[in-house]
Formats: C-alpha cells, sequence, structure tokens
C-alpha cells in the first residue's frame, strides 16, 4: 500500500461581525428609561421639610398628600416620634414648583372632619381621607421646620383686610370664627383670644375683610352680639338679638356713632373696648366714674348689681355692689351699696356742675353743698312686677343736716328711708300708741263712779221715804223710776254684761286690724310685686 501525503493543518478563520446580539438592546433601553426616571425625579424633586404635630391621627407616610387649594404640591415621607415624646415629626416632600411653601409664615394643618360651635368641616374627608392643608406664606425667609397648627386658620394669608384687637371683660358665647358684622352683613371672623396677664381681661382678635375694613374708624365702638339678649330690670322687658346665626354661633358686631366729626380709619393692631350691648356701646362716653358709698338701714331686696342711680329721670351711673356689715355703735346692721356715678352726665345735662373735665375739687365742693341743701338717696320701686328696685338721687329740704366730707378716704352719700318703710314707721307708731291705752281701766273706772251714784241715788231715796207721803209724793216715783234707770245702767256698765264684752270683742278686733295692717306693709315691702300678680311664698 502506498502511503497518502499529510493533510495540511486546517486554519480557523473567525467569522467577523460588526454588530452585536440584539439582546443586548432590551437591558440597555431599561437602562436609559430608569436614568431618566431618576433624573426626572431629581429634577422635579423640591424641597423637603419637617412639620410638627400633637398626635399623627390620619397621617400615612406614601399616602397622605399636602394640598394647597385641593391640588396636590408633596407628599408625607415618614413619621417619626420626638425625642420627649410630645409630638411627632411628619417629613414631608414638596414637589419643585412649591419651593415658595417652605418660608418662615407659611402654615400646615391636617383637614379632618371636625364637628365644632362655628361649624363643620372636612366632611369630604370621610372618603379620601386626611391631607394635609397648607396656608401660603409671604415672607422671604426660607425655613425647613415648622409647628403645625391643630385648628385650620379662620382667614387665608392671601385675604385682604386688616385685623384689629378687642378687649372684652367677658368672652361670653364667642369663639374662634364667630362673625363679625356691620349692619347685619358678616364682615369678618374672630381669629383668636389670649387672656390678659393680669387675668382681669381678654384680648380679641379680629379680622374685618376688604372693602369693609374701611367702615372701622377710630369713633368706632364694638359690642357682643351673641343669641339672645335678654334683659329685665327696673326699666322693663328688653329682647335683642343681631341675627338669627349669633342665636347659635354668637357674634360681634360693630358702628360708627351718629353724629361722629369724620373719623380716620382705623390702622392695623388699633385696640378697641368690646362692650356688653349696643346700647352700652352707642352711648355718649360717661368720662371716668366717680365711687361713692351709700349707706342704708334697711331692706335692699330687689337692689341688684347694675341697677340704676336717677336723678329726676335722668341715669347717672349704675350700683357696683351690695353689702351687709355690722355697726358696732348702734349694735345693728346695715347695708353698704357702692355706686358709680358719672358727673359727666349732669354737665351733658347742662346741670352746674361745670363743664367736662372740671376739677375733682370744685364737683366735690359743689357736691357738699348740694347735700346740705338736702340731697340724699332713697330705695324706691322701680318694677312693681319684678319688685326691681334702684337708687334715687333727690332733695329732702326737711332732712337732717349732714356735712359731706370731700377729704374722707371713702366719699359716702347721706341717704334716707325709703316711701314704704315711711308707711311703715308711721303705722307702727300709731299701733304703739293704741296698744298705750288703758282700755279696761278705763272701763273699770267707770264702773266705780257709776257704783258711787247708785249709792248716793239710793241714800236720797230713804230721806224721800223718810218724808210725808203727802208732801213728795211725785219727787218719791220719780226717784224711784231714776234708781230703776241707774240700776239698769249698773247692770249694763257691769264687768260681766253684754255691753262691756262687746266694746272689749270691739278694742280686740281694732287691734288685730292694726296688727293686719302692719303684716301687710311688711309683706308689701318684700313683695310689691304682690299687688299684680297675689302674694307668693317667701324663699328667702
Amino acid at each position: 500500500m502506498t502511503e497518502l501525503p499529510p493533510l495540511p493543518e486546517p486554519v480557523v478563520v473567525p467569522a467577523g461581525r460588526r454588530w452585536p446580539s440584539l439582546v443586548w438592546a432590551i437591558p440597555v433601553v431599561a437602562l436609559l428609561i430608569g436614568l431618566s426616571l431618576v433624573v426626572e425625579a431629581l429634577w422635579q424633586r423640591g424641597p423637603s421639610i419637617t412639620v410638627s404635630f400633637v398626635t399623627a391621627e390620619g397621617i400615612e407616610p406614601g399616602k397622605t398628600k399636602v394640598k394647597y387649594k385641593a391640588v396636590d404640591i408633596g407628599e408625607v415621607r415618614s413619621i417619626q416620634l420626638s425625642p420627649d415624646r410630645t409630638h411627632v415629626a411628619v417629613t414631608i416632600e414638596l414637589v419643585k414648583s412649591a419651593a415658595q411653601f417652605a418660608v418662615a409664615d407659611s402654615r400646615f394643618w391636617v383637614v379632618r372632619p371636625r364637628f365644632a360651635g362655628t361649624g363643620v368641616s372636612g366632611l369630604g374627608t370621610l372618603l379620601s381621607g386626611s391631607y394635609i392643608g397648607v396656608d401660603a406664606g409671604h415672607s422671604e425667609e426660607a425655613r425647613s421646620d415648622f409647628t403645625g397648627l391643630e385648628e385650620p386658620p379662620v382667614v387665608a394669608s392671601d385675604q385682604v383686610g386688616r385685623r384689629f384687637t378687642l378687649e372684652a371683660e367677658d368672652i361670653g358665647s364667642l369663639d374662634i370664627g364667630s362673625p363679625v358684622y356691620f349692619r347685619h352683613i358678616q364682615v369678618g371672623h374672630v381669629e383668636q383670644f389670649t387672656l390678659m396677664p393680669d387675668g382681669r381681661k381678654i384680648a380679641l382678635g379680629v379680622f374685618v375683610k376688604s372693602p369693609y375694613d374701611h367702615f372701622v374708624t377710630t369713633a368706632s365702638r364694638f359690642w357682643h352680639a351673641s343669641g339672645i339678649d335678654v334683659s329685665v330690670d327696673s326699666e322693663g322687658f328688653k329682647l335683642e338679638t343681631q341675627s338669627l346665626a349669633t342665636i347659635l354661633l354668637g357674634g360681634v358686631a360693630f358702628d360708627t356713632p351718629s353724629g361722629s366729626d369724620n373719623p380716620e380709619p382705623a390702622t392695623e393692631g388699633a385696640d378697641f373696648r368690646l362692650a356688653a350691648s349696643r346700647v352700652e356701646a352707642l352711648k355718649t362716653p360717661d368720662g371716668q366714674p366717680v365711687a361713692v358709698l351709700l349707706r342704708f338701714h334697711q331692706s335692699v331686696r330687689g337692689l341688684s348689681v347694675g341697677a340704676p342711680v336717677d336723678f329726676r329721670g335722668i341715669q347717672l351711673g349704675q350700683v357696683r355692689s351690695v353689702g351687709l356689715s355690722y355697726e358696732p355703735a348702734s349694735r345693728d346692721f346695715s347695708s353698704p351699696v357702692w355706686v358709680d356715678i358719672y358727673p359727666d352726665r349732669l354737665a351733658a345735662a347742662g346741670a352746674s356742675l361745670g363743664p367736662k373735665g372740671a376739677p375733682d375739687a370744685a364737683r366735690l365742693a359743689l357736691l357738699g353743698d348740694l347735700v346740705q341743701r338736702g340731697l340724699r338717696a332713697q330705695l324706691r320701686p322701680g318694677n312693681l312686677l319684678t319688685g326691681q328696685l334702684f337708687v334715687a338721687l333727690d332733695f329732702f329740704p326737711e332732712a337732717s343736716q349732714v356735712r359731706l366730707d370731700p377729704r374722707a378716704k371713702e366719699l359716702e352719700l347721706p341717704t334716707v328711708q325709703g316711701n314704704f318703710e315711711e308707711m311703715q314707721q308711721r303705722i307702727e307708731t300709731i299701733l304703739r300708741r293704741l296698744e298705750q291705752v288703758p282700755f279696761e281701766t278705763l272701763g273699770q273706772d267707770a264702773h266705780q263712779v257709776m257704783t258711787g251714784l247708785t249709792a248716793s241715788l239710793k241714800h236720797i231715796d230713804g230721806l224721800v221715804a223718810g218724808a210725808s207721803g203727802e208732801t213728795l209724793p211725785q219727787l218719791r216715783d220719780s226717784l224711784a223710776e231714776m234708781t230703776r234707770t241707774l240700776q239698769s245702767l249698773q247692770a249694763t256698765l257691769a264687768a260681766d254684761a253684754p255691753m262691756q264684752q262687746d266694746t272689749r270683742r270691739a278694742l280686740q278686733g281694732v287691734a288685730e286690724a292694726a296688727r293686719s295692717l302692719k303684716t301687710l306693709t311688711d309683706s308689701l315691702d318684700r313683695q310689691p310685686e304682690s299687688l299684680l300678680r297675689g302674694r307668693q311664698g317667701d324663699n328667702r
């Protein structure tokens, strides 16, 4: 066999490819899409802020949105409890277009269903869930940490208007969100209220929106328009209300008194006094009151705080307090009544107390002269239906002279008793005099006189009987008839005789009538209204 020549070694030549396989296009595309999403998220990402709330109720990370006027501007990313466990820190990521919300005066709160005296809000969150509301601020100072509000703000920061401060003695039925009225038109709200440092007054912040804010002038007066104002006093029955809404929600009203000399609009944050009623707010300013002490030595039942102090139909002031004190000198009780008197009211009425703002020394000297002329204070019934009393100032020329000491620490004005008390004293005086009359002694003395007269007549009859029957027959018959008459009269005036008993019963009836009259005056003193509606039980 012949040997074949050896075969040549094969040369492996790799196949040439100019493009990779299409299978690699899938991860490349996915990578590009992911990078674009990351870039877009970083590009649209806004600032991250932290808001502190008392509780995280209704807030869920990744679900709870942040909205401004129903537009989503961010989302809650995380919730953490503070180290001291007093609040929660909610981290919010805002969108890039909402970066202007991260400023110092922005406000955040949780919108959830709320039921308050001023209304119902947040009912839409019953289905959609709670969200965080925002009130955009206008500050240029950037901030990332905020303290959330527990209650939503009453007035948005973009609302045009002005804010004012009211000082009140009592908040009454007012609350945050209570309306503010101008001539029965709602023009604003009560934003907040705080207690003064001294604890005696309350400061209320109110907002009046434009264009009604220019109606608040330097001469404007504010008053409570809450609910129904019902008062029953010595001046009668009064009923006042601003609107139907104020009966449930309460409110504040304001107006400018007529006759004001072109007052200027009030500035932002101006202070005003909040009066208790419209009548008190719109009355003419009285200046500073003068505290005067009145000491009554009689019952002050029916005299209440706020009762008017009247001088011939002009109300000069009102009662501030009514008390009771013991006087060791007289070993009796008295009722000190402090009243506030406004001297400018007399000056406004044309009385000669000098012009408004006259020195106090001159006015006190004039008051002392009036006291010497008989000026006194007296309690008088103002309303027989309710039994209310008021203090009347008038001149009593027959009153005892009293000198007013203007240098005394307490300015005390002398008093006189009321009409009912004076009538009662007179009746008591008459009854005491009647009781001092000795009716029984007078009857016994008359009986003794008649007995002596009868004995004398019997002696004369004996003398006549001894005389001749022929000479004195008629005289004897006359004396006998006189004797029978005197015996009949003696029997009539005897202690156990019917006439004597009838006389005693008549005198006892007079005494009982006098006591009933005294009881009637005492009852009228305690319950003067019984003249109209009958006698009622004494509930003291």
